[in-house]
């Protein structure tokens, strides 16, 4: 199937422009929706771009679809976007929509209601593979230059590759969205994926657990002996200050390896900082002399505590408890089979976990469990009840 565009993405910048679209979009009531950020360039990741796609004319030329890209960094006035975004009266096609939804939620207070997940979607089908440049090839023969994910969304102006790349993104996913629908019928998988996509929809990031920033979430730290962490601690806390200040990522202040070998060697002269493989000259004049004091200050200050240990359910669950979530895995392993699926796509570890808590004993118990909808429950739920009090 041959869908590639025949025009250029259209430029959103101006009150214009932006008017334009809005209408375009509430006559077509579908909105296919992807975000560039610059979260690889800054300290505090913000919305660069957001792309839209919607049918140019349905009735004239059902396959044809105008893309727009709206910068939000040369026009932000664009909360007139949520209220279309929100109506129960348009689809709003994304793919791997969680980020994205989080992100603009965040940032701009827009809500979502009617949403269509190309990634949700292909998982539910079953699909051996659900990225969507692996998709876009296999479906449509495109080809994308994935050298596009890691350029500087924030600067401006965007090149014609940058451009080129955007538009993609989700030009083709209102095609996709309609594939996957029919394939979602005809598999009698249609009202399992509108649940799912219905959770997105409940997605608040005011709700969401908030990931606290510690040196030990460094997959590095462990090659540290404890005894030194109190100097690793201490060269994290100046990375993460300087990063702050200049609005960049840390690693691009100095790299994670880098800690660790600082923290590990303890230089104590600016000769000795030199010799720490991965330290340039510009790093070293830079801040050769924090470096240092932090690492003295490092030496000084208590260990820090461990950290809080991730319980696994074995360390937390009751005997008979434990037995039942073995069973509920089993269970589960053996429907995700015969679905063809991924086992979280029957139900997630922490949904298993919540049965094992909850112990229900009807169906309607289990449907208060807020990642249990109703085709789940009806679909799932008598052979759950049966195995919690087998």
């Amino acid at each position: 199937m041959d869908l590639r565009p025949s025009a250029n993405p259209v430029l959103v910048y101006t009150a214009a422009a932006f008017d334009t679209m809005l209408a375009h979009l509430w006559a077509r009531k579908l909105v296919a929706l992807d975000t560039e950020s610059d979260s690889l360039f800054s300290y505090y990741p913000k919305v660069c771009l957001i792309q839209i796609s919607t049918y140019t004319d349905p009735a004239a030329a059902p396959g044809a679809v105008t893309d727009y890209l709206v910068d939000p960094l040369r026009f932000n006035e664009i909360d007139a976007l949520g209220a279309l975004l929100a109506s129960a009266d348009c689809q709003v096609v994304m793919h791997a929509a969680e980020n994205d939804i989080l992100q603009l939620q965040r940032e701009y207070g827009f809500r979502f209601n009617a949403i269509f997940d190309t990634q949700l979607a292909a998982r539910i089908l079953g699909w051996e593979r659900a990225g969507l440049a692996v998709i876009l090839e296999e479906k449509f023969g495109v080809v994308s230059d994935k050298r596009m994910q890691r350029t500087n969304w924030g600067k401006r102006p965007l090149t014609p590759e940058q451009i080129a790349y955007a538009q993609m993104d989700t030009h083709y996913l209102p095609a996709l969205a309609a594939l996957q629908s029919e394939e979602l019928h005809a598999r009698d998988r249609w009202e399992e994926a509108q649940e799912a996509f219905a959770q997105l929809a409940a997605l608040d990031y005011q709700t969401r657990p908030t990931n606290h920033r510690s040196f030990w979430s460094m997959k590095e730290t462990r090659a540290v002996p404890l005894d030194q962490t109190g100097v690793l601690e201490a060269l994290w806390l100046w990375r993460e200050q300087e990063a702050q200040s200049q609005d960049r990522p840390p690693f691009k202040i100095v790299n994670n390896q880098v800690l660790v070998q600082l923290a590990q060697t303890q230089p104590r002269t600016p000769a000795e900082l030199a010799a720490v493989r991965g330290l340039g000259s510009t790093e070293l004049r830079r801040y050769g002399a924090a470096l240092l004091k932090a690492i003295e200050e490092g030496k000084r200050r208590p260990l820090p505590d461990l950290p809080e240990p991730h319980l696994r359910p074995e360390q937390f669950l009751e005997r008979s408890a434990l037995a039942q979530y073995d069973a509920l895995r089993r269970w589960r392993a053996q429907v995700a089979e015969a679905r063809g699926v991924a086992p979280d796509i029957v139900l997630t570890n922490d949904v298993l976990l919540e049965i094992v808590k909850r112990q229900p004993h009807t169906v309607g118990d289990l449907r208060r469990i807020d990642a249990i909808g109703p085709w789940k429950a009806r679909t799932y739920g008598p052979e759950i009840i049966k195995l919690l009090h087998r």
